[in-house]
């Protein structure tokens, strides 16, 4: 991620502190987090993180994360995370799922269009030289 347009400042501000192992112990007790494993034959081949947060008047889910192994990409580990994450927002009451994807990565962009993501928003920035 880091290497790809927009990569470096999003895994900069995004990232999970440090150590991991607190972190998702902290996200994994708390019950507007979800943390997910996707697994293919037995195997952890992929996870997704996502968050209740305020949307206005009506809670909305915040995926932070969703990631599968390049290898094990195209099997339906990616989409069953996803259908994990709207159904966990359904029963939390949240008005719908809000996922960021990189300027650029079409694969990413390709994926969440398939499963039913719009673009709602489109974050432009600049970077200021001192």
């Amino acid at each position: 991620m880091a290497r790809a347009r927009g990569g470096g400042l999003l895994a900069a501000t995004a990232a999970l502190e440090e150590p991991l192992e607190e972190a998702f112990a902290g996200l994994i007790g708390d019950e507007r987090s979800l943390v997910l494993a996707g697994t293919f034959a037995r195997a952890v081949v992929g996870y997704a993180i996502a968050t209740v947060a305020d949307g206005g008047g009506r809670p909305i889910t915040s995926v932070g994360a969703i990631f599968v192994e390049e290898g094990a990409r195209g099997v339906g580990v990616g989409e069953q995370l996803v259908e994990r994450i709207v159904e966990w927002s359904a029963r939390h009451g949240c008005a719908g799922v809000d996922v960021r994807a990189l300027p650029g990565d079409r694969a990413t962009k390709s994926f969440l269009e398939g499963a039913g993501f719009r673009a709602r928003l489109l974050v432009m920035h600049r970077e200021v030289t001192l």
